[in-house]
């Protein structure tokens, strides 16, 4: 299944305009679809959804089924998916935070140590409000406040951190002069090249 998937996303990046020279195809149609479906769905279920309780309860089921197909993607995925490529160590990442303090941080080809702690987060968030929200429809839990504080707070969390890391995507995009949302709707970046990270390449 893994493979027909691969295969099918390298016949469309064929023909596709960003399949040129300089170019390669970092991020593969699961993780785009799933960050779509988070996207989309954490933003209707924050706003227009948010006081439709039947719409909010299924939008959130859907939002914990892509996390479930996205957590075991991020082990069997292909390279740039895969937790190993991105969720960086203590160290790694101070030493990122400390380049990027000094606007010296290099350009990875695929999630940054801190775009990649960022993912984690919120994924992490959404999974916790998907949990205690239908912990809030069962009797045993109905109408606990700590619940739905918890369920309260981390949606507020998780709107906070959907801001920054929108402006985190433009200040980077401006920075490496690299359109990073756009590069999540196609899958495809500019190469790596000079003191650009990429755990494929070989170390220089």
């Amino acid at each position: 299944m893994t493979e027909r998937l691969l295969d099918a996303g390298d016949r469309a990046g064929a023909r596709s305009p960003e399949a040129a020279p300089g170019r390669t195809r970092v991020w593969d149609p699961v993780v785009r679809l799933f960050h779509w479906t988070l996207v989309l769905g954490v933003v209707a279920n924050l706003t227009v959804f948010r006081e439709l309780k039947s719409v909010h309860r299924y939008v959130g089921y859907v939002i914990v089924a892509a996390i479930a197909i996205r957590l075991v993607w991020g082990l069997v995925g292909p390279r740039h998916a895969r937790f190993s490529d991105f969720v960086a160590g203590p160290r790694r990442l101070a030493g990122y935070l400390v380049a990027m303090a000094r606007g010296r941080e290099p350009r990875y080809v695929g999630h940054n140590p801190a775009g990649g702690l960022m993912m984690v987060a919120l994924i992490g968030l959404s999974l916790s409000c998907g949990v205690t929200g239908w912990m809030m429809g069962l009797d045993a839990f109905w109408g606990a406040p700590w619940l739905e504080a918890i369920h309260e707070t981390a949606a507020n969390t998780i709107m906070v951190l959907a801001i920054l890391h929108v402006l985190a995507a433009l200040v980077e995009s401006w920075r490496h002069r690299e359109n990073l949302v756009m590069s999540m709707v196609t899958g495809w970046k500019r190469a790596a090249s000079g003191t650009d990270v990429d755990h494929a390449s070989p170390p220089r």
